[in-house]
């Protein structure tokens, strides 16, 4: 990595079908940032992270890269998209962060299938490489995923709700990991609700409520004012609304 690293957004628009879930977004997310996604329920940032993976095409504006390229995102989606029932071991599970460099056919052995163990075993996962996914608790499924994401060992890292519906130890330990990310300066762009972990461990935010409410230093971003104003957009929101004119769109809150 070097320090040019950075992804740009421009007037950016995404949705589904044509009706836009986030308007005319425009910031960058600099090499070594570490920022929160926060907003209230439907103000579009899945829809965020999906765009920037490249799940989503723009409804209008661009998404730039540099120094970094789409295949150098590892994502972590929300529990909830992933088929648990799937018979599959955790070993496999997290071999699959090897993918890109072995590709998806050849057998993982010798060194690799060391760095996955020694991945598990980062976690707090030594002794569960054969355990069937599906009889994993919520935390232990969500440190066998951040053990993927350690073999994945991208420059840009998105987390989508990497927090939710676990224990505190859980949490506090991948919370560990995330800070060894930052302090290697990636991009790490996570999706949270919590706003007392953000403001402990997140020293950038940006608020979206379909449009952006603000974006750059958490104290500023979190304020009770903006928080106000995002519900009130959120509200007033209508999913069937056309694509918008730049011209008649919120003011993007960082250039």
């Amino acid at each position: 990595m070097t320090p040019a690293n950075a992804i740009t957004l421009k007037d950016l628009t995404l949705g589904y079908r044509r009706h836009p879930a986030v308007h005319h977004l425009s910031g960058t997310f600099q090499a070594g940032s570490l920022t929160a996604i926060v907003g209230p329920n439907g103000a579009g940032k899945t829809t965020l992270l999906k765009g920037i993976v490249g799940a989503l095409k723009p409804l209008s504006g661009q998404i730039t890269f540099c120094g970094v390229k789409r295949r150098d995102i590892a994502y972590l989606p929300q529990q909830q998209e992933l088929e648990r029932s799937f018979p599959i071991q955790v070993a496999d599970l997290v071999a699959m962060g090897l993918w890109r460099k072995l590709g998806p056919f050849r057998a993982v052995t010798g060194e690799n299938l060391a760095r996955v163990h020694e991945a598990i075993a980062a976690v707090g996962l030594s002794g569960f490489g054969a355990r069937a996914i599906g009889t994993l608790s919520g935390g232990q499924l969500q440190r066998a995923l951040f053990a993927r994401l350690l073999l994945q060992d991208a420059p840009v890292v998105l987390l989508d709700e990497p927090f939710a519906a676990i224990d505190a130890r859980t949490t506090a330990d991948l919370l560990n990991i995330v800070h060894r990310w930052h302090g290697e300066k990636r991009i790490i762009i996570a999706v949270l609700h919590d706003m007392e972990l953000v403001r402990a461990h997140f020293p950038e935010s940006l608020m979206l409520a379909r449009g952006p409410i603000g974006w750059g230093k958490s104290a500023e971003v979190l304020r009770p004012e903006n928080f106000l104003k995002a519900r009130a957009m959120c509200e007033a929101w209508h999913d069937d609304d056309a694509v918008c004119a730049a011209e008649n769109a919120p003011e993007a809150a960082r250039a």
